[in-house]
């Protein structure tokens, strides 16, 4: 599993990507132990590549990380949208980061490929915006993604 309850969270008070970016480092830390300044550096060097909001409130951040063992990911629900440069230009709420090891290959696109897909789905990212409980938001995200890989 990608994800961990404890990488699930909603926030309060993020007013830009740069800071958003903080936070998921700082969750990846505390759920998976990464460390945060290169969480965060990696995430900021991936984004400067090309934005990863993918249009309607969604932004999938990804990055590869040295000590990593398989890829993990971590989950937040904003209270207020901030703008990220997406491809609809929508500003973000839902962000789903994901981080790889350094030599993941097909492993990481599938991750990626598996988020993407749950995500699409509008009825799911109603039930996630509707909810602020972290236990709540991990159930509802591992039980679409369970029938997304089935």
């Amino acid at each position: 599993m990608i994800l961990d309850p404890q990488a699930v969270r909603a926030l309060s008070g993020v007013t830009s990507k740069k800071r958003l970016m903080q936070e998921l480092g700082l969750i990846a830390e505390n759920a998976y132990g990464v460390a945060h300044s290169a969480a965060v550096e990696a995430l900021l060097e991936r984004e400067s590549l090309g934005p990863t909001g993918v249009g309607h409130g969604v932004a999938l951040p990804h990055a590869r990380l040295e000590g990593l063992d398989h890829v993990v990911g971590v989950l937040v629900v904003l209270d207020k949208p901030i703008d990220f440069d997406s491809v609809d230009r929508q500003p973000v709420d839902l962000a789903f980061a994901l981080f790889a090891p350094i030599d993941a290959g097909v492993e990481h696109l599938k991750a990626l490929a598996l988020v993407s897909r749950t995500l699409r789905d509008t009825s799911l990212c109603a039930k996630l915006r509707a909810n602020s409980d972290p236990v709540t938001l991990y159930t509802i995200v591992t039980e679409a993604q369970a029938v997304q890989a089935a």
